[in-house]
């Protein structure tokens, strides 16, 4: 498979993965105002606040895991894909192929 297409791969897998997740912080919501709303004396208000909040964090990853996926493609675009930003040597393609948007190689990551 080329650059192009696993990054295209990991751009849809990714989008998936923000979908489901807002879906699932939406589902939480609802599922928090439709309760007593009184956290503090509900033995699943915690449980309801931190799985809302481990989704928030999923959430903010996956979003900053498709900006990277995004400038991987602009690097595509501009020639410079798979070229390390420190040392600027050719990242390994075994690199690539684990990490697609990888902008170092492993001994700048």
């Amino acid at each position: 498979m080329s650059a192009a297409d696993d990054l295209g791969v990991a751009r849809d897998e990714t989008r998936a993965r923000i979908a489901a997740l807002e879906a699932q912080i939406a589902n939480i919501v609802e599922t928090a105002s439709s309760s007593s709303g009184d956290d503090e004396h509900d033995p699943e208000g915690q449980t309801i606040a931190y799985d809302r909040a481990q989704a928030q964090a999923l959430l903010a990853r996956a979003r900053t895991d498709l900006a990277e996926i995004d400038a991987a493609f602009a690097r595509l675009d501009a020639g410079t894909y798979g070229i390390c930003e420190v040392c600027g040597r050719e990242i390994p393609g075994e690199r690539l192929e684990a990490r697609p948007a990888a902008r170092r190689c492993v001994r700048h990551a």
